[in-house]
């Protein structure tokens, strides 16, 4: 198996496959304003195994595609839906998120949780617009600074994971340049990453390692992702996740 095979097994059984929470999806539907509104499209780009996308199904009236590139994601957002009676909101869709092929301005929102780093924030915030109808939802969380200055070590292995980490307000400055106006923004809550994520991911360890006989790949894998959950633990005060909502601006 190579390492991406590696990972999906690590967290394909996962509710997250990164920081979130249902309070997170929650709040972010509160700001922007959905609730109020019927017979919805959504995209659900990137979904992984759908957390974001049930939650949206449970608490909006909604039709939602839900699109990650890996089925087996998918699959199992399709296992969940059934089970909470969801299937007629959902459809599963198998595509890179950079190369859908949706109909322009057919979409009262793009949601996208944790995994607009796979394109880009900038290119995948471009690239989702036209897909928007006019004064459409964008609902995105993205890897944020919360401090200008950070420590060393921090600053070195975020750049080098995610070139495009930033600040808020950097990241508010390119919506507004690529034609949105947002409308609400808040960082993820330290339990977001511990809670939800990091601590299920820790007691899969285990498992994950006597599955593969404890090979050195995927002791690899294990390492990069401790010293991932050491370095929040330690630094928690400079990064999260921001969530940022935005209204398509009229062209």
């Amino acid at each position: 198996m190579d390492d991406m095979d590696l990972l999906i097994d690590l967290h394909g059984n996962a509710m997250r496959q990164g920081p979130g929470s249902e309070a997170d999806t929650m709040r972010a539907i509160d700001l922007s304003g959905l609730s109020e509104k019927q017979d919805l499209k959504i995209a659900d780009i990137g979904c992984g195994s759908g957390a974001s996308t049930l939650t949206l199904a449970r608490t909006l009236d909604a039709q939602i595609v839900a699109v990650d590139l890996l089925p087996a994601f998918l699959t199992r957002l399709e296992e969940q839906a059934s089970a909470q009676g969801l299937s007629q909101r959902i459809t599963t869709l198998a595509a890179s998120m950079d190369a859908l092929e949706l109909a322009p301005a057919s979409l009262d929102a793009v949601w996208s949780e944790g995994a607009i780093y796979n394109m880009g924030f900038e290119n995948g915030i471009k690239s989702w617009r036209p897909f928007l109808k006019p004064g459409g939802i964008l609902a995105v969380s993205e890897l944020t600074w919360l401090t200008p200055d950070r420590p060393a070590e921090l600053t070195e292995h975020w750049s080098s994971e995610y070139a495009e980490v930033a600040t808020a307000s950097e990241k508010m400055a390119q919506l507004e340049a690529h034609g949105y106006v947002p409308i609400g923004y808040f960082p993820l809550p330290q339990s977001s990453w511990l809670d939800t994520y990091y601590h299920p991911m820790q007691e899969r360890f285990g498992d994950f390692l006597a599955r593969h006989g404890n090979s050195a790949q995927a002791q690899s894998i294990v390492d990069s992702e401790r010293h991932e959950i050491s370095l929040y633990e330690r630094y928690a005060a400079f990064v999260s996740y921001g969530f940022y909502i935005a209204r398509k601006r009229a062209d």
